[in-house]
């Protein structure tokens, strides 16, 4: 990842999508909050068809557009120095950097949406909730997307409260589009 300088793109793919993620839950979650009364295995059914759909569209976009990206960047410098680059370490992180790049991607969203639909699980298993277990997947949402922008904040050396705060206004607006448009 050194050779490549990489890591501020893997990390911009993991917030994005795991922002897109967050959002995604939270928008289903609101949106059967505000609709009539549904089974709970239908609200995680969909709730999984959207995360495997974040995952699948995040792993293939990322790894098409990535590997085009490096495959150009190893053929202008092979085309700069007039030689065959194919064996080098060069070549070797153009073929690996997709890949990672692909997976965190993809599993970001995908991850972030388990965390999400966790009460869900705990609810249908049997376990008693204190309060809605719908309502609990909000409160976990709002807390990933402040922590998003909590980790955001070490790079960009802005206040990590600020920075929460920030994203979390996102999910508020979100939540309160939702609410106008839905609820």
């Amino acid at each position: 990842m050194a050779l490549t300088h990489s890591q501020g793109i893997i990390r911009r793919y993991f917030i994005v999508n795991g922002f897109d993620g967050a959002l995604t839950m939270l928008g289903l979650i609101l949106g059967f909050l505000f609709s009539t009364p549904t089974d709970i295995n239908n609200i995680i059914n969909v709730c999984m068809g959207a995360s495997i759909a974040l995952c699948v569209s995040g792993i293939s976009s990322a790894y098409v557009s990535e590997s085009a990206e490096r495959k150009y960047v190893l053929t202008k410098l092979e085309n700069a120095m007039i030689t065959d680059l194919s064996q080098s370490s060069h070549a070797h992180a153009a073929r690996i950097v997709p890949i990672v790049i692909a997976l965190v991607n993809g599993l970001a969203p995908l991850l972030i949406s388990l965390l999400i639909l966790l009460p869900l699980w705990l609810y249908k298993s049997g376990v008693v909730l204190p309060i809605s277990p719908l309502i609990i997947s909000v409160f976990i949402a709002m807390t990933v997307i402040f922590l998003l922008g909590v980790f955001l904040s070490r790079v960009s050396g802005m206040s990590w409260w600020l920075s929460g705060i920030r994203t979390l206004l996102v999910g508020i607006l979100t939540a309160a589009l939702i609410f106008v448009f839905v609820g």
